[in-house]
């Protein structure tokens, strides 16, 4: 518990004589430290269903009470004040900015007009920037956000398309990692911005005509940081040289002509480049959407004839478009995915056929090159990918390395694809796939001067008390003993259907991993490494599977050798901080500390945050009573007791966050400093020109994995990482 220097001083002094090392030099570290403020208690209590539920902290909800600020600011001077003092924590991040600095890292790629686009972070720079070469010339720089940077301030890219000619790219700019975009549009004859700018266009999606003369685009009609923010939103249409407040809006929820949907559903129009049609997506957090389909010139004459492609229940998961042919990644019936073909001037799943058969392979996006669809694959996280030819032949792709195959770039006009691929100790690369299925690193991601041959990884398979397989991977330096002393980071997501942590270059977990650390990467139900069945088994009421195959993963780690209790600590990141919470107050004994990163603690609440009722298909709505249960068994928060002996914790945020609302962590952070009897710290770490981690800048990322490796180490029982008592 973290108390006021007074009484802490008094309970210290009294337990001095019989606490054992450790312990008194998590004290002496805790002592030099300002302590951190002893959140008040304003208690309110909700009625669900007969059932009443207590709230301490309700009032961290509204970010204009006069102590949340205050609150934050001394939690994080406290936090700061421990961590940075940590020995070896300069060394971890001198350590984490080599690595970082010397990387070079690729985002969205993308062929148009003849022309390469790319979305890149140069060796040593702060942020990513947009790039475009012309054939083999010299790249060029045509966004650098770093260039509207102010003491105290940054702003980020956070999303970008050309268009079809390449002579002009639509882009979204945010503050300090908001992600609350601003659209400009790009003029890349002259390298200036059109004069229009358009707002309330976070996630805006915008899709181009075919003759680059304007784009559809959807925009937000919700105040920010309301929980109607991301609700009802609509669909326009914005014609360059026009000003933006003119622009039709073509879908929206009640609109007339427009089909129905919820209010949690984003309408987006995607033009096709090779047809007169336009799909209408209807999305939530669900990985399956909704489809329409209208011709493109009834839709921009305002009168659509929208007809339906898959609704919800067919769990169509992707799409492709070209000519009158239409392609559909579908899963009802078949979890892992199959590809069907109908016709776009009169769509009908029920008579589509099927060209690329269910099969072992999860399959999880298309794209469209001259020589052929492209289908991008994974085995239980390990990338795979395929070609289904003009003449219906699927042939395999074989990849250099097995690892995680990132998003597919392809140009319907050229043959070929452009793709990332990573894997543990493989830095990240675009790869280029020819017509003759030959692949090749195109060299746009340089390798970094990083010798990788000390360390090895290995795919290991835990038992969950239901009997099912968990697969989970270990990355260490070679020659580790197996005796259960090594400090073990083991991390986890496992929700919305997405893989989380395949394999992806451990670039800056070197640090830990030169200190003799095991990095661990768990591949728990509810996220998408098997499928939809693989989802479905850990989400709604199935979601204890989550945190408990952690569990599982973290004893099969002791019981192999590779740690023990005492040296194992577990993180994981936004959706993540579901499992977190819950392991952590189901076995507290199973762990040394636990890391949440911008996590999800109090989903009773999502009522409260503005990217909260978009979340109800996954978790369930407050609304029904099978969804209060289900919201209540992942409530880490609501989960606390007290006087229990929690481990150590660091949870963050980021002030400006739009995914996650701050009162999750530091509600838990206050619960657990006020319930917990161990004695072990909980630190809450604020960012506060920082939101969930998209738009962070490098120097932001550093720091913070500084901060969680010294963190680790020091709570793990590394020699030298222990404050001197």
């Amino acid at each position: 518990m973290i108390q006021s220097r007074t009484l802490a001083g008094a309970v210290r002094l009294a337990w001095s004589l019989s606490l054992p090392l450790a312990a008194t030099i998590v004290h002496a570290a805790l002592d030099e430290a300002p302590p951190a403020p002893v959140a008040k208690v304003r208690a309110v209590t909700d009625t669900y269903f007969g059932e009443t539920v207590l709230d301490r902290y309700r009032w961290m909800e509204d970010d204009q009470d006069p102590d949340w600020l205050p609150f934050l600011r001394g939690q994080n001077t406290h936090t700061r004040a421990v961590l940075s003092e940590l020995p070896g924590r300069a060394a971890l991040l001198a350590r984490i900015q080599q690595v970082s600095g010397d990387s070079v890292a690729t985002g969205q790629v993308h062929r148009n007009g003849g022309k390469l686009f790319y979305l890149q972070r140069p060796a040593g720079a702060n942020n990513f920037s947009l790039f475009v070469r012309d054939g083999k010339g010299q790249p060029r720089v045509l966004v650098d956000p770093t260039q509207l940077d102010r003491a105290g301030h940054h702003s980020s890219l956070d999303w970008w398309e050309a268009s079809p000619d390449g002579r002009h790219v639509a882009y979204g700019l945010s503050q300090d990692g908001s992600e609350d975009s601003t659209l400009h549009v790009l003029d890349l004859a002259t390298g200036r911005d059109l004069p229009e700018r358009i707002t309330d266009t976070q996630n805006a999606s915008p899709s181009w005509l075919p003759d680059g003369s304007g784009f559809f685009y959807n925009q937000l009609t919700g105040k920010v940081d309301t929980p109607e923010r991301f609700l009802d939103s609509r669909a326009r249409f914005h014609r360059l040289g026009t000003n933006p407040a003119n622009d039709p809006v073509l879908v929206a929820r009640g609109r007339a002509g427009s089909p129905a949907f919820e209010r949690i559903q984003s309408p987006t129009l995607l033009s096709s480049a090779h047809g007169p049609y336009v799909l209408l997506m209807l999305s939530d957090v669900r990985p399956e959407v909704a489809l329409f389909i209208a011709t493109r010139q009834e839709l921009l004459a305002g009168k659509p004839r929208w007809q339906p492609v898959a609704g919800f229940e067919d769990e169509v998961t992707g799409f492709n478009l070209q000519g009158d042919k239409l392609y559909l990644l579908a899963n009802h019936g078949h979890p892992r995915g199959r590809v069907l073909q109908t016709s776009a001037r009169a769509p009908d799943l029920a008579t589509a056929r099927e060209v690329v058969a269910e099969s072992s392979l999860v399959l999880q996006q298309m794209a469209r090159a001259k020589d052929g669809l492209y289908l991008k694959g994974m085995d239980g996280g390990l990338g795979r990918l395929q070609r289904l030819g003009a003449d219906g032949k699927l042939t395999q792709v074989a990849l250099p390395f097995d690892g995680t195959l990132g998003g597919l770039s392809a140009n319907a006009d050229e043959d070929g694809l452009l793709c990332g691929l990573s894997g543990w100790l493989q830095p990240a690369g675009v790869w280029a796939v020819s017509a003759r299925g030959q692949v090749t690193d195109t060299g746009l991601t340089p390798r970094p001067a990083i010798d990788t041959s000390p360390y090895t990884s290995e795919r290991r398979f835990a038992t969950a008390k239901d009997g099912t397989r968990i697969p989970y991977d270990v990355v260490y330096k070679k020659g580790l003993p197996r005796d259960g002393s090594a400090p073990t980071f083991l991390q986890a997501y496992g929700s919305y259907g997405i893989p989380g942590y395949t394999p992806s270059f451990v670039g800056r977990a070197l640090a830990l991993l030169d200190q003799g650390a095991v990095m661990g990467y768990a591949h728990v139900r509810g996220g998408g490494e098997y499928g939809r069945d693989w989802h479905r088994a850990g989400q709604l009421e199935n979601k204890p599977n989550t945190w408990r195959d952690l569990i599982a993963i973290s004893e099969d780690l002791v019981a192999q050798r590779y740690t023990s209790p005492q040296h194992l600590a577990i993180g994981g990141r936004s959706a993540g901080g579901i499992a977190m919470g819950m392991a952590l107050t189901e076995r507290p004994d199973l762990f040394a500390a636990v890391v949440s990163g911008v996590g999800w603690h109090n989903p009773l609440r999502y009522v409260a945050e503005q990217n909260g009722y978009g979340e109800e298909p996954e978790w369930g709505s407050l609304a029904d009573p099978a969804g209060y249960r289900a919201l209540k068994g992942i409530d880490s928060y609501q989960a606390v007791k007290d006087g229990v002996r929690y481990p150590a914790v660091l949870l963050t945020t980021g002030v400006t966050d739009p995914r996650v609302a701050p009162f999750h962590p530091a509600k838990m952070a206050a619960r657990l400093q006020a319930a917990s009897t161990s004695g072990k710290p909980v630190l809450l770490r604020v960012d506060f020109d920082a939101g969930h981690g998209m738009g962070s800048t490098r120097a932001q990322q550093d720091a913070e994995a500084a901060d969680t490796d010294a963190f680790i180490l020091w709570q793990t029982g590394a020699a030298a990482h222990q404050p001197k008592p």
